[in-house]
């Protein structure tokens, strides 16, 4: 056992995946539409991509600064935060639905000796969080569906 601790969750959107994806990977906007992040800044300039830098920070949350490492347009992206000891791995992925809505899933890996740690002291939080999330994403993007 590694002592990682894996949480995620999904949700079903009626709207098009590229309006989906046009919300989600908008992350400055986030704090629009979920209670679980207060903030997000983009560190870089241009469009999300690999090895873009974010600032995001959320209620009872330490601020931390996520590095984009993996992105395929119009589907999936996932970024991490490291630090001694752990490392924070969040991916959120956009599925089309054969009646053109589309499948939200959001996945949150804490590893790392320290990681596992507060994986599980912040496990609550965290399923609260991806709850709010997925909610939030789900009425924007429906709300706002061309």
């Amino acid at each position: 056992m590694t002592g990682d601790v894996e949480q995620g969750t999904s949700v079903d959107v009626a709207a098009p995946v590229d309006r989906v994806w046009e919300v989600l990977v908008d992350v400055e906007r986030w704090p629009e539409w979920t209670d679980s992040v207060s903030s997000v800044r983009l560190l870089d300039t241009g469009p999300l991509a690999v090895g873009s830098r974010v600032q995001v920070s959320q209620p009872r949350i330490p601020t931390g600064e996520y590095t984009v490492t993996a992105l395929e347009p119009g589907s999936s992206f996932t970024w991490e935060q490291r630090q001694p000891g752990s490392r924070v791995s969040a991916h959120h992925a956009c599925t089309p639905l054969p009646d053109g809505g589309t499948r939200v899933e959001l996945a949150v890996v804490m590893s790392g000796a320290l990681g596992g740690v507060v994986g599980r002291l912040y496990r609550r939080l965290t399923e609260r969080y991806l709850a709010m999330e997925a909610a939030g994403l789900k009425l924007r993007a429906e709300s706002t569906a061309r």
